[in-house]
């Protein structure tokens, strides 16, 4: 979701700089810095913002560089002659001269000049807004480069973790005769004492059922396949991306629990950290 749009709209009295930027965020979050003149159309800008960028943290500024007084300063008569009387008034009740030259003393005073600031007109509105969208248009290449970027390093991850699972098979036939071996030898070992085989047959069945990991192998290549065909969506998919790397890693902590063997539980750990790895990427995406 990081993003960085700029555009800039050219009017006949003035330059207007917008930029846009955009972080990480689980919502649509948006900070605007913008000129008084145009607080009018906040709402309006926040609605099209959230539609076109869906979530992100994002900042929008606006910037005017004067090319020209686009202001009107007017004196306020009725206030000057209201000085002027209280003044010269004052000066006589104190018997003390009056200002040699009065308007430098009158103008400096508060609301005798006022600045009158044009009206937002539609045409210089649209130009604004056609700015907007093209650092918004900016922002959004920004972002799918970005995102073919993190499309490559995710399908590495994924790839990373299938390979793991393949690697899993081995070690998964060996820690079952190891674990038949290691009961056999312990009943052995118990001299004296006579057991049912069959019975012994069928606990040794039941305890390496337990020990089985096809469902999870099973469950986590799917995983990973659908985790791979969300990535080709041209849709927004980064919500779904999490969900699915969440069940990744309920499958690969399942896998772990039931590993039993060091050189499985040794290939769980490289799993779970391609998997933090990916689920810090995922953050990125929409």
């Amino acid at each position: 979701m990081t993003g960085y749009g700029r555009a800039a709209a050219e009017l006949p009295n003035k330059k207007i700089i917008i930029e846009i930027k955009s972080l990480n965020s689980k919502q649509f979050d948006l900070f605007t810095r913008l000129p008084s003149a145009y607080r009018e159309k906040e709402i309006a800008l926040r609605n099209s913002l959230a539609y076109r960028l869906v979530r992100g943290k994002v900042d929008l500024s606006m910037n005017v560089e004067v090319i020209a007084k686009d202001v009107t300063s007017k004196i306020d008569h009725n206030v000057l002659h209201q000085y002027h009387r209280e003044i010269a008034g004052l000066a006589d009740e104190l018997n003390i001269p009056q200002p040699q030259e009065w308007f430098p003393v009158l103008l400096r005073l508060p609301d005798v000049i006022k600045q009158e600031q044009e009206e937002l007109s539609d045409e210089e509105w649209n130009m604004i807004e056609e700015a907007v969208n093209r650092a918004v248009d900016d922002a959004i290449a920004f972002r799918r480069q970005e995102g073919e970027m993190l499309a490559q390093v995710l399908a590495k991850k994924i790839g990373n973790i299938r390979a793991l699972l393949e690697a899993v098979e081995p070690f998964e036939e060996e820690r079952v005769d190891k674990v038949k071996s290691r009961i056999r030898e312990g009943l052995n070992s118990l001299e004296g004492i006579e057991y049912d085989k069959n019975r012994f047959e069928q606990e040794l069945i039941y305890y390496i059922e337990k020990l089985d990991v096809n469902e999870e192998k099973n469950r986590l290549a799917h995983h990973l396949d659908y985790f791979t065909a969300m990535l080709k969506e041209e849709e927004p998919q980064g919500r779904k991306l999490g969900f699915i790397a969440q069940e990744i890693g309920r499958e690969i902590n399942t896998l772990g629990s039931k590993s039993n063997q060091s050189d499985m539980q040794r290939i769980v750990v490289q799993m779970k950290d391609e998997l933090e790895q990916m689920k810090e990427q995922v953050l990125n995406i929409l």
